[in-house]
C-alpha cells in the first residue's frame, strides 16, 4: 500500500488474466461472491450465523440474542436452512409440542472464516475503543485472524493475487 500526494491510502489491484484482463471485455454473470450474497447478504442472516457460532440453537435465542421480530428470525432460519447452512432438528420438551433447532453443518461452518474477517474488520475500522470480544486460539492462547493465504502459507497481498478464469467451467 502507499499514500498518495492526497494522504489517501491507494491499493493495487487483483492480477486479472487472460480474458479477464480487460474488465470492459468480459461480465460478472455467474460470480460466487453475489451467488453467496443472495444467501447471507443480510444483516440478520450474518448475525444468526454468529449465534450458532457461538452455541445458540433454539428459535427464541436467535430472535432475542440478535435483537429482530419472530417474522424476520424465521424467515432467515428458513432461509439459511434452505440453503444448507443450518439442519432444522427435532425437539420436544416433557409436556410440550414439538420445536426445532438449527444446528450448524459443514456449509455453515466453513463459512465461518469469513465471518471472523467481517469481524475483524469492524473490530480494526469501526470500534470507537478497545474491542469487546477477543478471538484466541484454545490450545495456545494465539490471537486468531483471518488472512488470504496461499497452499504454501505465505500471506497474499492483493497485489499478488491472481484471477483467471477456470478451464473446467469455461466452454
Amino acid at each position: 500500500m502507499t499514500a498518495d500526494s492526497d494522504g489517501y491510502t491507494a491499493t493495487m489491484a487483483a492480477v486479472l488474466e487472460g480474458k479477464l484482463a480487460d474488465l470492459s471485455a468480459w461480465e460478472t454473470t455467474g460470480c460466487s461472491i453475489s451467488r453467496a450474497l443472495e444467501v447471507v447478504g443480510t444483516r440478520s442472516a450474518i448475525l444468526i450465523l454468529r449465534e450458532a457460532y457461538y452455541g445458540t440453537r433454539r428459535f427464541d435465542g436467535f430472535a432475542s440474542r440478535i435483537g429482530i421480530t419472530d417474522a424476520a428470525a424465521a424467515k432467515q432460519l428458513r432461509k439459511l436452512a434452505d440453503a444448507g447452512l443450518l439442519e432444522k432438528r427435532p425437539y420436544q420438551e416433557s409436556g410440550q409440542r414439538t420445536r426445532y433447532e438449527y444446528i450448524l453443518t459443514r456449509k455453515g461452518l466453513d463459512l465461518l472464516p469469513a465471518v471472523v474477517a467481517l469481524w475483524q474488520w469492524g473490530d480494526e475500522y469501526l470500534q470507537p475503543g478497545p474491542v469487546p470480544l477477543v478471538r484466541f486460539d484454545t490450545r495456545t492462547g494465539e490471537p486468531v485472524r483471518a488472512e488470504l493465504r496461499a497452499a504454501d502459507g505465505a500471506e497474499v497481498d492483493i497485489d499478488h493475487l491472481g484471477i483467471r478464469v477456470n478451464d473446467e467451467s469455461a466452454g
